[in-house]
């Protein structure tokens, strides 16, 4: 039998809300935007390893890249993450980093936005983006990032990306 994913990485609700708390005070409407996947970090390679399969068994890994000197995999749910009236299919699974620690957990959703970049942050001047990303060739983006979390924005899916730009 399938592992939940609830069982799996706990529940993503209190990060979830937590989050939507902090883009409904900065005045970020999210409500049109598709909320299209969420990250999910672990501390070692055994545990990235532990949990790729299980969630592959829960889905279809659409990839699994190196970037950044580690490998990402990207698994679509089969049962997607129900958050409030959204659904999430897709999970980035990191592995860490060599030198660096991040705490298991939840770590960043990622929206897709309709709107050019330069328009979206014009329209939320008093926020410190992170551009860094909009130098990149495939996958283009802006970045808020907080203590715990961060918010990524894009003009497609992760799997989007994936099936058709990589």
């Amino acid at each position: 039998m399938k592992e939940n994913i609830t069982k799996l990485l706990g529940d993503a609700t209190s990060f979830l809300d937590h989050l939507f708390q902090y883009l409904a005070q900065k005045k970020i409407n999210v409500a049109t935007y598709e909320l299209d996947h969420i990250c999910y970090r672990v501390e070692t390679e055994e545990r990235y390893q532990v949990l790729k399969k299980a969630l592959t068994n829960l889905g279809e890994l659409l990839t699994e890249s190196k970037i950044g000197g580690r490998s990402i995999a990207s698994i679509k749910l089969a049962q997607p993450i129900i958050y409030k009236n959204r659904e999430i299919e897709v999970v980035e699974l990191p592995a860490p980093k060599k030198g660096s620690f991040y705490k298991e957990g939840f770590e960043h959703v990622e929206f897709v936005i309709d709107m050019p970049f330069e328009e979206f942050m014009a329209a939320h001047p008093q926020l410190n983006f992170i551009t860094k990303d909009l130098k990149k060739s495939v996958n283009q983006g802006v970045t808020l990032k907080e203590t715990d979390f961060s918010v990524k924005f894009h003009h497609h899916t992760l799997e989007y990306v994936i099936r058709y730009l990589d």
